[in-house]
Formats: structure tokens, C-alpha cells, sequence
């Protein structure tokens, strides 16, 4: 367990392998579960004010789930999560022609039109953080459909924390991302 400010991590954080592989998995997280994404609650109001402009990038399935669900789902608890098409894939991901399975708002993103890259939980996947009253709980979701993403990391020796640089700064900060590098260095150097 690693414990920094107001988090509580999972020692795999540090400890596990991890590289996308968008060719090995053709982004099945995308497509696998029994819900959509988790949406904190400042990105409701995001995908309200930009749907327009990323539903040129969905499929035609998508955005009928979208105006038949809405622009997000929300259970009894109050959590947010992408709607789906016919209970699969997320209504924002697309299928490239080389089946591989896409974030649409992504898409919107890398060409300039808007500045949300995506929902932060799809950010950071395989990690999904649980939020609670006093601290928020980091953990690594062990799930067979990144093990090519685990087995490329360990080929390039990248851990799950150096490949999710970016997200895990965009959610905590990069002093909170500093500390962690830091930590994460000592305890490694205490382990020898």
C-alpha cells in the first residue's frame, strides 16, 4: 500500500508492468463490462457543452444510444457512466477499419476541435480510482484484456505509473506525481 496526501494506492501501482498494446487488445475495454465509463461529476457539464461538436466523430449506434439513454446514465448511488450501445460498447468509442475500438471524443480532441481529451476514468485506465469520504483509493484493475498490455511493458520495462504519466498528473497534479515517483524510488532503494 502506498499512502500519499489524501490517496490510498495499491502497491501494483508501482510494482506492475504495463504498455497499451492497441494492436494485441484492439481496445477491448471500449467494448467489455456491464456499464459504460465512470464520469466524475464536472464532466457532465463538459459533454454537454461539447457533444455537437464531437457527434460528426461517433457512429450512427452511438449517437442513437446517446439520444435515446441521454449523454450519460446515472445510477440509483448518483454515479455517472457512458451510456452503451445494445448493452456493448460505449456509445462514445468507434471502430477503425482495422477493428480496433476508439474513443470518439478522443478523435474530436487530436483534431483540434475541442480540449477535453476524454473521460478521466478512460484516461487512466487500467487504474480506476474510488472516491470515498476522506480519501480517494488508487487501484490497478487486473482484467485478461491488457494482459498484452502487461506483457509489453514488461518487454519495455515501463510500470503501470510511468505509463500513465499524463492521466495520473492530469487527475492529482504533478507535484502529487513528483511525490509518488519519489516514494515509489525509496521504497525501491529501501528494498535492496
Amino acid at each position: 500500500m502506498i499512502v500519499l496526501e489524501d490517496t490510498l494506492m495499491s502497491s501494483l501501482i508501482a510494482d506492475q508492468y504495463f504498455c497499451c498494446d492497441l494492436a494485441a487488445c484492439k481496445g477491448a475495454c471500449c467494448v467489455e463490462g456491464d456499464r459504460g465509463a465512470p464520469l466524475e461529476q464536472e464532466e457532465l457539464a463538459v459533454l454537454e457543452a461539447i457533444f455537437l461538436k464531437i457527434k460528426p466523430y461517433l457512429t450512427d449506434k452511438g449517437t442513437k444510444a446517446i439520444e435515446h439513454y441521454g449523454l450519460y446514465v446515472k445510477e440509483n448511488n448518483g454515479q455517472a457512466y457512458t451510456p452503451l450501445v445494445e448493452g456493448r460498447e460505449c456509445a462514445y468509442a468507434v471502430c477503425t477499419i482495422d477493428e480496433r475500438w476508439e474513443c470518439g471524443i478522443e478523435a474530436a480532441f487530436h483534431k483540434g476541435n475541442i480540449t477535453f481529451q476524454k473521460p478521466i476514468s478512460c484516461h487512466l485506465y487500467p487504474i480506476y480510482v474510488g472516491n470515498y469520504r476522506f480519501y480517494k483509493a488508487v487501484n490497478y484493475d487486473k482484467w485478461n484484456i491488457c494482459q498484452p498490455g502487461c506483457d509489453s511493458g514488461k518487454q519495455f520495462g515501463i510500470h503501470l505509473y510511468q505509463f500513465l504519466k499524463e492521466p495520473l498528473i492530469r487527475k492529482f497534479g504533478k507535484d502529487w506525481y513528483a511525490k509518488l515517483v519519489d516514494q515509489i524510488q525509496k521504497n525501491n532503494a529501501a528494498e535492496w
